[in-house]
């Protein structure tokens, strides 16, 4: 009988151990930091054995999956309002920093050779300017030479915090856009030549397809699918290219604390070298979560990114949050779920 209460014990112990030790994250969301993500969970499962098991379905999707409890944390590059994720249940984190780029596939024009201002973008998406040598643009560029073919309009077709950041940077420079298109995950596009992707890839796939062709895409994705990316004029009135030194320049001096639900807004920030759509994106997970387990494991992965994953972050040419900023989200927006 002591035999037998003994194998049963240790069946028992092997089973919980086994429980406790495989326990892999799920999450879900953005595709923004999908790549950043896909480094981060790489090195972490060789450092710890746990796996991060991430779908890039879009800002819009992983706000789904959260609110229905499918996945330890959603993640969204359009911040929730603090008032939502508190009904919800939900803490609000950002990650890390990157930037949003204008791409496109033009005869013989490489990364930065075209320049333009906010304003000129926003027309190029609203449809106002239709050929790459209409005279606005020309004037800004007076060097390259511009076909006389007509411009089609690559976007998102999910919902994106891509989109919003991309929205929200066009209706600060462009009141028209403001006025009739606005800023939103999901926007009606209002150029006749609008063609829809799915996710960052999609986006930069259609461009990479599309002869004369702009699109907007996470950075990482314009070198990974060598795109040429358009320098831009940011609010200082200084031609910027886009680059992690210039998404850090547009977070600098950021207090992330004063922020309900930490969601500041980083586009269209001042500074001669900041980059103009710069953004960060978040993290949503419960404050009572469903699986205590899995969502401390989930906090020990953002911890490792935090602490061990600033270099593979640069890599990728986004930025790392300042120490500070990680500080204050381990006293202060991790305190409040109980994992215990």
């Amino acid at each position: 009988m002591k035999f037998s209460t003994a194998v049963m014990t240790a069946v028992a112990s092997a089973i919980v151990s086994t429980s406790v030790f495989a326990t892999d994250i799920t999450g879900a969301g953005a595709t923004f930091p999908f790549p950043v993500y896909s480094k981060w969970a790489e090195a972490y499962k060789d450092k710890s054995g746990v796996g991060v098991n991430y779908q890039s379905i879009g800002s819009s999707g992983g706000i789904k999956q959260i609110k229905a409890k499918t996945v330890d944390f959603g993640a969204t590059d359009a911040p929730m309002k603090a008032d939502e994720a508190e009904k919800e249940g939900l803490v609000q984190f950002p990650a890390v920093i990157g930037g949003v780029v204008a791409i496109v596939n033009l005869s013989g024009v490489k990364p930065g050779d075209i320049k333009l201002s906010g304003d000129l973008l926003a027309k190029i998406f609203m449809g106002s300017i239709t050929t790459w040598n209409d005279k606005q643009i020309k004037e800004m560029n007076p060097s390259v030479k511009l076909p006389d073919e007509s411009i089609t309009v690559i976007h998102r077709a999910d919902g994106s915090g891509t989109t919003f950041t991309f929205t929200e940077y066009l209706s600060k420079v462009n009141p028209e856009w403001k006025d009739k298109v606005g800023s939103g995950a999901a926007v009606k596009w209002p150029a006749e030549t609008s063609v829809g992707g799915k996710g960052n890839e999609g986006v930069a796939a259609n461009v990479s397809r599309v002869k004369n062709s702009i699109g907007y895409v996470e950075f990482a994705y314009a070198k990974k699918n060598k795109l040429s990316h358009i320098n831009l004029k940011n609010k200082d009135g200084q031609i910027v290219e886009p680059d992690d030194l210039t998404f850090a320049a547009a977070a600098a001096g950021t207090d992330w604390s004063k922020f309900p639900a930490m969601a500041a807004s980083l586009t269209d920030a001042a500074g001669a070298k900041s980059w103009p759509i710069t953004t960060a994106t978040f993290i949503l997970m419960y404050k009572q979560p469903a699986n205590k387990v899995t969502s401390a494991e989930a906090l020990k992965f953002f911890d490792f990114a935090f602490k061990d994953g600033k270099k593979l972050a640069q890599d990728l040419d986004y930025v790392p949050l300042p120490d500070v900023t990680t500080e204050f989200i381990r006293k202060h927006v991790w305190t409040q779920i109980d994992n215990k």
